[in-house]
C-alpha cells in the first residue's frame, strides 16, 4: 500500500504544474497576464502556496519566491515557471533540463546596468571603467561592485576586457552603496533609471548587461510525456502564445459598396500591406436601402489600423469599425513545435 505522501505526490504528476511569483515586481503582473489569457487562478488566500486554475482542470499553480522559480523548475518541483530573464539567466544551470519556451510574456521590462557616481565626470564608458580599474589596482586595491547578480557582472565584464575588480554581494537595496562606502559602484535592475538619479548615479553608455523582461521557462525532463504535453501543456501554450500575439493586431469591419465580393475583394487587394494577414473576408450585406453592399473584414496590425481606415475608405468603405483582439491563433504553437524538437533531442525523454 502507497504512503499518503507517495499518493499526493502521484496525483500532482498529473498535473502540470506552474511556478507563479508569490512576490516582487512580477507577482501581481503574472497573474493579471494569466488572467487575459483565460487562465485565471483561483487561490483561497493569500497564504495558500498552492492554487487552481478555474478554467483548466489539468493544472495547477505553485506559489514561489520569484527567486526561487529556476531552480524549483530546473529541479522539476515545477514543470513551467514564470520568471524574470534576468533571475532564469543569473541562476541557470547549464543541464541542457530548463529551456526558455517563450522570451516575452510583455511585462518586467527593466534592464541590469553598471551605474557609477556622478562625481567620475570621466567616467562614462566600459573602457573608462576598465582604466580605472587599473589604476586602483595600481593603488593597492580592487574596484568594489555592489550586486545581486554576480554571474552575469562577472562574465560580462570579463568579456570586456575587465579583470580587476571585487563583487561585492547584496540582497538589500544597492543604489545607497557608494555613498555608504561599501562598493565603487553597482550593477543593478532598473526600468527607468529614476531611482539611479535620485541616489546620484547614473548607467554607463555601453554599460547594459542584460536587457531583462518576464518569461516562461519549461523542464523538458518534467515535460517529456507526450500525452502529457498534448493534454496539459500545449492549451497553456497555446492560450498564452495567441493572446501575446493578438496584443499587435486589430480587426476591421467595413461596408464596402461594389458589384461583387471578388470586385470589393480586388479593390482592398491593390494593398496588400492593408489587406489582412492572409486576406480580406467579403460578404454580403442586405442593406436597408441601396444594393451591391458587402461587408468586409481584415486583420491588421495596430500600428497599421489608421491606414488601413483610409484605404478603406478610399474604396467607399463606411461603417468602420476596429476591434481589439483577445487571442489570435495560427495553423500551429510554434512555442509548442519548439519544445517537441528540444524533447526530441533530448535522449532521456
Amino acid at each position: 500500500m502507497a504512503k499518503p505522501n507517495n499518493i499526493r505526490s502521484q496525483t500532482n504528476n498529473r498535473l502540470l504544474r506552474l511556478a507563479v511569483p508569490s512576490d516582487g515586481e512580477l507577482q501581481e503582473p503574472s497573474l493579471k497576464f494569466l488572467e487575459s489569457c483565460g487562465l485565471p487562478i483561483s487561490r483561497p488566500n493569500s497564504r495558500r502556496y498552492t492554487a487552481t486554475f478555474r478554467s483548466v482542470d489539468n493544472a495547477m499553480a505553485l506559489f514561489q519566491r520569484a527567486a526561487d522559480i529556476p531552480t524549483k523548475v530546473e529541479e522539476g518541483i515545477a514543470d513551467i515557471g514564470i520568471v524574470g530573464m534576468d533571475r532564469y539567466q543569473e541562476s541557470r544551470i547549464v543541464t541542457g533540463k530548463t529551456i526558455v519556451l517563450l522570451d516575452n510574456l510583455g511585462f518586467g521590462q527593466c534592464e541590469l546596468v553598471l551605474a557609477v557616481p556622478d562625481l567620475w565626470i570621466d567616467v562614462t564608458s566600459i573602457s573608462d571603467l576598465g582604466d580605472l580599474a587599473i589604476e586602483f589596482r595600481k593603488a593597492g586595491r580592487e574596484l568594489r561592485i555592489a550586486t545581486k547578480f554576480p554571474r552575469l557582472v562577472q562574465n560580462f565584464l570579463y568579456e570586456k576586457g575587465i579583470n580587476y575588480f571585487t563583487l561585492v554581494l547584496s540582497s538589500g537595496t544597492l543604489e545607497a552603496a557608494p555613498a555608504i562606502g561599501y562598493a565603487d559602484l553597482i550593477a543593478d535592475l532598473t526600468a527607468s533609471g529614476t531611482t539611479l538619479r535620485e541616489n546620484g548615479l547614473r548607467t554607463l553608455d555601453d554599460g547594459v548587461i542584460l536587457s531583462s523582461q518576464a518569461c516562461l521557462i519549461g523542464n523538458q525532463e518534467a515535460l517529456a510525456s507526450k500525452s502529457f504535453r498534448a493534454k496539459s501543456v500545449k492549451p497553456v501554450l497555446e492560450a498564452m502564445e495567441a493572446h501575446l500575439r493578438a496584443r499587435h493586431f486589430c480587426s476591421i469591419t467595413a461596408n464596402v459598396q461594389g458589384e461583387s465580393p471578388d470586385s470589393v475583394a480586388e479593390r482592398i487587394l491593390t494593398r496588400t500591406d492593408l489587406a489582412g494577414t492572409k486576406g480580406p473576408t467579403v460578404s454580403a450585406v442586405y442593406a436597408k436601402t441601396g444594393t451591391g453592399w458587402y461587408s468586409t473584414t481584415i486583420i491588421v496590425e495596430r500600428a497599421r489600423v489608421q491606414d488601413a481606415i483610409e484605404h478603406l475608405r478610399s474604396l467607399g468603405g463606411d461603417a468602420i469599425a476596429v476591434s481589439p483582439l483577445e487571442y489570435l491563433f495560427q495553423g500551429n504553437c510554434k512555442s509548442y513545435d519548439y519544445l517537441e524538437s528540444m524533447i526530441g533531442n533530448n535522449p532521456n525523454a
